[in-house]
């Protein structure tokens, strides 16, 4: 059995795993993420030791970032900025084993692809909802990456005159359905601090109505964009959210019959990423 390490780094945790060719996990370490870049690479280097053995012939490394895969290069982060680093060749000198880098949404998209919620798809779209919102496209069984960093996907805009986003730009989906978006919404609503989505989707009174509306409703408008450029086979919604904004949208459904597509959870979870990014490794070898 081929083994590799699969590293995720999220933007509020880091998970490193030890993953078999047929995505069983043999071993799991999850830690906070840091939020200098130093600290994020010291993190990595001690769950690294924790899992790794003789086994792992290769190490796959998804990051919450504009990723060029050609050139190894990590072009822009977020919550969490890597761009600085060179990641791949730390890791690939303190380890002695061939390093690949993507997109961390990219490598979820390639786990539930061949093992979750878009096995079986040829065509299909993932957004990962938690902190942010991270996005990744299969076209023709291939992850699409366009010239350089195609699956920006948290960063399409759904309203022009909204709040700023970390890119740049106003009014991203990030900006009004991550988690990030969802904390903002229910402080605006005056509901407790620890108010959790669940709690929302189970209550009838106004105000979780009205709280659940302003985060599903963007995402929605998103989604039907996203079905209208890819025409995708299946929509997944991963992440730590993702489960609960499928639930969300019931309520919400897409604006016309052209924009009908399946939106289903993501199966493989929290662990679609490091299960993804050791796929990703062992796949890349020379």
């Amino acid at each position: 059995m081929q083994w590799a390490i699969g590293i995720d780094i999220g933007g509020t945790k880091t998970r490193v795993a030890l993953v078999s060719a047929d995505g069983v996990i043999g071993d799991l370490r999850v830690a906070a993420t840091p939020r200098l870049a130093a600290d994020v690479i010291a993190t990595i280097d001690t769950l690294i030791a924790e899992v790794d053995t003789q086994a792992a012939s290769a190490i796959g490394v998804g990051v919450p970032a504009r990723v060029d895969v050609s050139s190894e290069t990590i072009f822009s982060g977020g919550f969490v900025d890597l761009s600085g680093p060179s990641l791949v060749g730390r890791l690939s000198r303190s380890r002695g084993r061939p390093v690949f880098i993507d997109n961390d949404a990219s490598m979820a998209l390639l786990a539930e692809a061949r093992f979750g919620a878009a096995k079986g798809c040829s065509n299909a779209v993932l957004l990962t909802i938690g902190t942010g919102i991270g996005g990744a496209v299969l076209v023709d069984g291939r992850i699409l990456r366009g010239r350089a960093t195609a699956g920006q996907l948290g960063h399409i805009c759904v309203n022009w005159r909204g709040p700023r986003c970390v890119c740049g730009l106003r009014g991203c989906l990030e900006t009004a359905s991550s988690g990030t978006a969802l904390r903002r919404l229910i402080t605006d609503a005056e509901l407790p601090g620890d108010t959790s989505i669940e709690s929302l989707l189970a209550r009838q009174d106004d105000r979780a109505r009205a709280v659940v509306r302003g985060w599903a409703q963007p995402l929605r408008a998103g989604i039907d964009s996203l079905v209208a450029a890819f025409g995708p086979e299946r929509l997944v919604l991963g992440g730590g959210l993702g489960a609960a904004a499928v639930r969300a949208l019931a309520d919400f459904p897409a604006a016309s019959p052209w924009f009908q597509c399946e939106v289903a959870p993501a199966a493989l979870s929290d662990n679609a990423g490091v299960i993804g990014a050791a796929l990703a490794g062992l796949e890349a070898r020379p």
